[in-house]
C-alpha cells in the first residue's frame, strides 16, 4: 500500500481510519459476546473432563513407570516418590482453572481477530466474511483444542512414560542425586526464592510505566505515520488494536515476572547442586536478577549503565576469566611498546551486518513446515502404496488402534531422509523442501521445538554429504527404512544394500535411527497426530477408490462417515495445503 507523506495525509489517514476500526471493534466484540461463551464452555467443559477423567490413570501410572525404570537411581527414585504427589493432586485444579481461562480467551479473541482478519488483502466478498468469520470457525476450533488435548492426554503422556520405561543402552547410566549436596541446595532455594521474587517483581513494577507509555509512545507514532505495523494494510487493524488492549500486555509482563521469578530462584538452588558451591548459588541469585534487568532494558531501549552488576555463577567461567587475565597481562608486559604502538596505529575497523539484512528476510512459519511436511508424507505415501511397502492392513491398524510406527514414525523419517540427500548432494546451506525455497538459520521458524530440530538435522545433512548416497542406494534406503529393523549392519544381510562397507551401513543405521527419535518427538504434538490420522484416512479412502486395495468394510465405512461429518477435508491432503494461505512460499514442493 502507499504510506501517506505530508501532515495533512498523514492527518487524513489516522482520521479516515478511526470509524473504520470502531466498527470492526463492535461488530468482533458482538461475536464474541454470542460465541465466545459457547466456544469456552466447550473447552472447559472438555478439557476440564478428559484431565481429570485420566487422572487417576495418570496418577497410578506416573508412579508406576518412576518406580520402574532404570533411567532414574535409587535416590532419586525415593526424592520422586515423596515429591510427585504434589504436582499431581494440583493437576486438576491447574487443569480446571487452565481450561477456563483458556476457553474465555479463545472465545473472546478468536472473533474479534477473525472479523479484523476478513478484511485484509487478497480477501473476496469482504462484507460477508466480516459477518460470517469467526462464528461457526471459533466453534470448531474449540472442538478441535479439546481433540488435542485428549490426543495429549491419551497418547503423548504414555509415549513419554514409554520411553521412560524403556531398557538402557550399555554406555548409558542412571540419573541420581548426591544426598550430601541436598542441604546446600535447598537451603539456596529458601533464599533465592523470595529474594528473586520481591527483587524481579519489584524491577518489572518499576519499568511497567515506561513499558506502557513507551508501548503506546511508538505504536501511536507508526499509526500516524502508518509505518511499522500500520504499513500493511491486513496488519492495520490488529496494530490498531494493540493500542487498545497495550495496557493488558503490560499486566500481563508483570504477572508473567512474577511467576517466572519462582523458576529463577528453584534454579539457584539447581546452580548450587551442579556447582556444588554455596557461594556460586548466591552468585546465581543475584544474577538472575541482573539478567531480568539487562532484558527489560534492551526490551524498553533504556541504557546499559543502568544494569545491575552480573557475578559469574560458574566455575569454569571465572577459571577462564582468570586465564584470559593473565593472558593480557602477559601480552601487555612483554609485548614492547612500539609493537603494541603499531597495533594500535594499524588497527582495522570489521564492519558488522546491518541489522536490516535480518529485518528483510521472510521467515517461514511453524504452520508451513508442518504443511510441508504432511504433504511430503502424502506423496510418498502414495509411492510407498503402490510398491508394496505400505499395506491395506498398516493403514487400517492406524486409523482403528491409532498406532503403527510404520506410517507415524518411518514414513515421516523416510521424507525427512528424502530432503537431507537431496540438501546434501546440491551442496546447499541449509535444507532445501522446494526448487526454490531453501530452510536455513536465517528464515527457520523461531520456535523451541522447531530450533531443536534444525540443529540435528544439519548435522546429518554434513554426515550425509560424507557418505556420498548415489541413486541405488537411495532407492534401497526408501525399503530399509520402511521394513528392517535397521539396529545393527548385519541386518542390512541379504536385503539387497548396494554397499558392503560396514562402517557405511552402521553410519546409514545410526543416522536413520536418530531420524525416527526426531519424529517420535514431533508425533506427541498434539497437532501431528491428528493431521496424520486425517491424511492416513485421505489416503486409505483414495486408494480403496483408485482399486490399489481392498479395505476392510467397517474400516472403509469408519472413514466415509468421517469425511462426511467434515473431519477430513481442511487437513490431510496435499490440495488443502496448496490452498492453504498460511503455505504461500511452500505451494510448490515436490518431495517425489
Amino acid at each position: 500500500m502507499q504510506v501517506p507523506v505530508g501532515f495533512l495525509g498523514k492527518l487524513w489517514s489516522f482520521v479516515s481510519f478511526l470509524p473504520f476500526f470502531i466498527l470492526l471493534l463492535l461488530l468482533g466484540s458482538v461475536k464474541a459476546v454470542l460465541i465466545g461463551p459457547v466456544a469456552a464452555a466447550i473447552v472447559f467443559l472438555g478439557n476440564s473432563a478428559v484431565i481429570i477423567g485420566l487422572w487417576p490413570a495418570h496418577f497410578i501410572w506416573t508412579y508406576y513407570c518412576v518406580l520402574k525404570t532404570e533411567r532414574i537411581g535409587l535416590v532419586l527414585k525415593i526424592l520422586i516418590g515423596i515429591l510427585l504427589p504434589l504436582p499431581l493432586l494440583l493437576l486438576p485444579v491447574i487443569a480446571i482453572v487452565g481450561s477456563l481461562l483458556g476457553g474465555i480467551g479463545y472465545g473472546v479473541f478468536v472473533p474479534l481477530m477473525a472479523t479484523f482478519e476478513a478484511v485484509g488483502e487478497g480477501v473476496t466478498d469482504k462484507l460477508a466474511h466480516c459477518f460470517l468469520d469467526g462464528t461457526a470457525g471459533t466453534i470448531a476450533g474449540a472442538c478441535t483444542v479439546v481433540r488435542d488435548v485428549t490426543d495429549f492426554c491419551f497418547h503423548s503422556y504414555f509415549s513419554f512414560m514409554d520411553d521412560l520405561i524403556e531398557k538402557m543402552g550399555d554406555d548409558e547410566s542412571p540419573l541420581d542425586i548426591k544426598l550430601s549436596y541436598l542441604p546446600r541446595s535447598a537451603l539456596i532455594a529458601c533464599i533465592a526464592v523470595p529474594v528473586d521474587v520481591l527483587m524481579i517483581s519489584a524491577v518489572a513494577l518499576w519499568k511497567s510505566p515506561c513499558m506502557l507509555l513507551k508501548g503506546w509512545q511508538r505504536l501511536c507514532e507508526d499509526l500516524v505515520g502508518r509505518e511499522g505495523p500500520f504499513l500493511e494494510t491486513v496488519c492495520v487493524p490488529f496494530a490498531g488494536l494493540a493500542i487498545i488492549l497495550w495496557p493488558l500486555a503490560v499486566i500481563g509482563g508483570i504477572i508473567a515476572s512474577f511467576f517466572s521469578s519462582f523458576l529463577f530462584g528453584f534454579h539457584a538452588g539447581l546452580i548450587a547442586y551442579q556447582e556444588a558451591s554455596f557461594q556460586m548459588g548466591l552468585a546465581y541469585m543475584i544474577s538472575a536478577v541482573a539478567i531480568f534487568d539487562e532484558y527489560t532494558n534492551d526490551l524498553l531501549y533504556l541504557r546499559e549503565g543502568s544494569c545491575l552488576p552480573r557475578p559469574k555463577y560458574r566455575k569454569a567461567d571465572i577459571q577462564k576469566g582468570e586465564t584470559g587475565q593473565n593472558k593480557v597481562r602477559y601480552s601487555a608486559t612483554t609485548e614492547p611498546a612500539e609493537k603494541q604502538h603499531g597495533h594500535n596505529k594499524h588497527r582495522r575497523v570489521v564492519l558488522r551486518r546491518s541489522k536490516t539484512f535480518m529485518q528483510t528476510i521472510q521467515r517461514l512459519r511453524p504452520i508451513q513446515i508442518w504443511d510441508w511436511l504432511f504433504r511430503s508424507c502424502e506423496l510418498n505415501g502414495r509411492i510407498l502404496l503402490g510398491e508394496g511397502l505400505i499395506t491395506s492392513g498398516d493403514m487400517e491398524e492406524y486409523i482403528t488402534k491409532g498406532r503403527g510406527k510404520k506410517l507415524s514414525i518411518k514414513l515421516p523419517a523416510w521424507c525427512i531422509l528424502q530432503c537431507i540427500i537431496r540438501s546434501a548432494k546440491s551442496d546447499s546451506h541449509g535444507l532445501l523442501i522446494s526448487d526454490d525455497v531453501e530452510v536455513t538459520n536465517f528464515n527457520w521458524p523461531k520456535d523451541r521445538v522447531f530450533d531443536w530440530m534444525l540443529g540435528p538435522l544439519l548435522v546429518i545433512k554434513e554426515q550425509m554429504k560424507q557418505l556420498d548416497i548415489n541413486e541405488g542406494e537411495e532407492m534401497s534406503l526408501r525399503k530399509l527404512i520402511m521394513t528392517n529393523k535397521n539396529e545393527k549392519p548385519s541386518d542390512w544381510d541379504d536385503s539387497g544394500f548396494p554397499s558392503d562397507d560396514n562402517i557405511k551401513r552402521g553410519q546409514l543405521q545410526a543416522i536413520i535411527r536418530r531420524l525416527q527419535g526426531i519424529v517420535a518427538n514431533m508425533s506427541r504434538v498434539p497437532s501431528f497426530r491428528r493431521r496424520f490420522i486425517n491424511l492416513v484416512k485421505a489416503l486409505y479412502l483414495e486408494a480403496i477408490e483408485a482399486g490399489a486395495i481392498d479395505g476392510s468394510r467397517d474400516v472403509k465405512r469408519r472413514v466415509k462417515a468421517d469425511v462426511a461429518s467434515g473431519k477430513i477435508g481442511e487437513e490431510g491432503t496435499a490440495a488443502d495445503v496448496e490452498g492453504s494461505s498460511s503455505t504461500g512460499t511452500l505451494g510448490n514442493i515436490d518431495m517425489v
